[in-house]
């Protein structure tokens, strides 16, 4: 694979910080969405996928399940049902408000976010292994710049 000169950048001149954040926008949604689509397939949607990986951490409100999400209550609760009725999450009472339920994932849950996210991992690995040393190196340091950068 051939590394070309970035469309940020020209020869002999510095690359242009507005220009970078476009090329890594696009790159970065592209690739999350090809990693959505390998990876979820039949077994689980990728909307359902984002919220079994954000009960892991512990149980949520359906409420903060959507805005986590971006989405209406209506549209969660449906994602909800959906993986409840597959025994993927389970619902139980709020500890402290009677009102709201709490979603937690369930050791099938589990088990099927580590395969979605071994699939994808394994769907990466194989593009990342045709690459040149030196692309994976340059690679490798992009995704820890990335990682800095989102952590701030």
């Amino acid at each position: 694979m051939t590394t070309e000169i970035p469309s940020g950048a020209t020869r002999g001149a510095g690359i242009q910080p507005d220009i970078l954040a476009i090329d890594l926008r696009i790159a970065v949604m592209r690739t999350s969405r090809r990693l959505r689509i390998e990876a979820t397939g039949d077994v689980i949607t990728p909307g359902q996928y984002t919220v079994l990986a954000h009960v892991r951490d512990g149980a949520m409100t359906l409420r903060e399940l959507a805005e986590r999400e971006h989405v209406q209550a209506p549209s969660m609760t449906r994602i909800v049902n959906a993986l409840t009725e597959h025994g993927f999450v389970s619902r139980a009472a709020h500890p402290k408000d009677g009102r709201q339920v709490h979603v937690g994932i369930t050791a099938a849950g589990e088990a099927v976010l580590n395969e979605a996210r071994s699939q994808r991992t394994a769907w990466l690995a194989q593009r990342v292994a045709g690459l040149s040393e030196e692309d994976r190196l340059t690679l490798s340091r992009a995704a820890h710049i990335m990682q800095e950068l989102s952590a701030r």
